[in-house]
């Protein structure tokens, strides 16, 4: 049993979207962001840096439970226990590396500041909006290009796809216009289709 501690953002549906995939047996503890339980001394212990989605698989390495947070790190750890959904061949393992660390380090967290000042800053700061709604443009035209050739992100299915998913679906938030980027909405309309992207979407409900 998986037990998913998240929330209704794109880093944790990056998680509920493999494990449907994968189709791991799992329970979902909802982690309530907005009422800052993610600061609780309990979830401490299973995500030190206070952030969701974090998991605890009780049949671990050894057959000892683990922890595991930092999305990206979950979605490594299912994928090489499970052995789906991460390229054999070398070559594509690491492409498929380099788009999830892309994610990682640069399409969320720009993406992310992009919809805080959009959305939520108490005051508009122009500075700001201008640099983070520019920046998503150029993110999205780097995706763009990279599915300008392919139907995946690294060919065939991966979690680099999971990973980027969850982000190009808050698009209006950075607002994109879809139409200026048709590679990536053509693949976001394949994504759509799976049915565990659906389910995983909708997690926590």
């Amino acid at each position: 049993m998986i037990d998913l501690y998240t929330w209704g953002t794109p880093n944790g549906r990056k998680v509920s979207i493999m494990l449907e995939a994968i189709q791991a047996e799992y329970r979902v503890t909802s982690i309530n962001i907005l009422n800052n339980e993610q600061f609780a001394a309990d979830f401490l212990n299973i995500s030190p840096n206070n952030k969701i989605p974090a998991i605890v698989d009780s049949d671990g390495p050894n057959n000892e439970p683990i922890s595991v947070f930092e999305s990206g790190a979950i979605l490594i750890y299912l994928a090489e226990k499970y052995g789906k959904f991460i390229p054999s061949d070398p070559v594509k393992r690491v492409q498929m590396l380099e788009w999830l660390m892309w994610q990682m380090g640069s399409f969320g967290p720009f993406l992310g500041q992009a919809h805080h000042f959009n959305r939520f800053a108490p005051e508009e700061v122009p500075y700001a909006v201008q640099r983070y709604n520019t920046e998503a443009q150029r993110l999205w035209g780097v995706l763009d290009k990279r599915l300008s050739n392919r139907e995946f992100i690294v060919d065939d299915l991966s979690i680099a796809d999971f990973a980027i998913y969850p982000w190009t679906a808050r698009f209006e938030w950075q607002k994109i216009d879809l139409t200026t980027f048709p590679h990536v909405k053509n693949w976001m309309q394949r994504m759509q289709s799976l049915a565990a992207v659906q389910k995983g979407m909708a997690i926590p409900d």
